[in-house]
């Protein structure tokens, strides 16, 4: 089947005119180690390129076309931002309020920059009221935005390539996190990182307010 390029807008005014709209995506959220990072994108409708057809769910991608991708997003978006909380804010916080925490970070880069948006579109069922000086700022949230959205989607990629590329110089800076396999997990709890964890216990880097199941490994 070919590829289906992603809706560009979300909707248009009465006018008849496009809003400026912002896609939010995460990433880590679920993971077991090291922070949460959200992505933003404002795209640029008027581009015409044979990459747009890569441009969906990060999760459906190769880590080559990611990266190719991300690449060709930060080159080409309007504007574009990432942000993080680390693994202290989150259990702190706790996950959910950090992941909003590092969306409302990437949504104030972009609009401290002077880049005003009037609409933000929100990977997900969730999302906490983004207020600036001037107030609330209308969101939609779509379940798998990621999916029919090319400024969601473009965030997805964007999130997902930095996470991991954190977790990546994570294990260059500090060796020994080799062992809890996460340069093929990316801190996820998969069989092989729970088991690391039952044998050798946490790190610093670990999130300390999740609670891992290693009794059934």
């Amino acid at each position: 089947m070919k590829d289906k390029i992603l809706e560009k807008y979300y909707n248009n005014n009465n006018e008849g005119t496009t809003e400026i709209q912002i896609g939010v995506d995460e990433a880590g959220r679920g993971s077991l180690i090291g922070p949460v990072f959200a992505g933003v994108v404002i795209w640029n409708n008027d581009i015409e390129h044979e990459n747009l057809k890569y441009i969906k769910d990060s999760k459906t991608l190769t880590k080559d076309k990611r990266n190719e991708m991300r690449a060709f997003i930060e080159k080409n978006a309007l504007a574009w931002a990432v942000a993080s909380c680390d693994h202290t804010v989150i259990d702190e916080i706790n996950i959910l309020n950090a992941t909003y925490k590092s969306m409302h970070k990437a949504l104030k880069q972009v609009y401290d920059n002077n880049i005003k948006f009037n609409r933000i579109l929100v990977d997900g069922n969730r999302f906490k009221p983004f207020v600036t000086k001037d107030g609330f700022i209308d969101h939609k949230c779509i379940i798998k935005g990621d999916s029919k959205y090319i400024q969601i989607a473009a965030a997805s990629i964007l999130a997902k390539t930095h996470h991991d590329e954190y977790i990546e110089n994570m294990c260059k800076d500090y060796p020994h996190l080799c062992k809890y396999g996460l340069l093929t997990n990316q801190g996820y709890g998969t069989k092989e990182h729970r088991l690391a964890i039952k044998n050798y216990g946490i790190t610093d880097y670990h999130r300390k307010s999740f609670k891992v199941n290693t009794d059934k490994i």
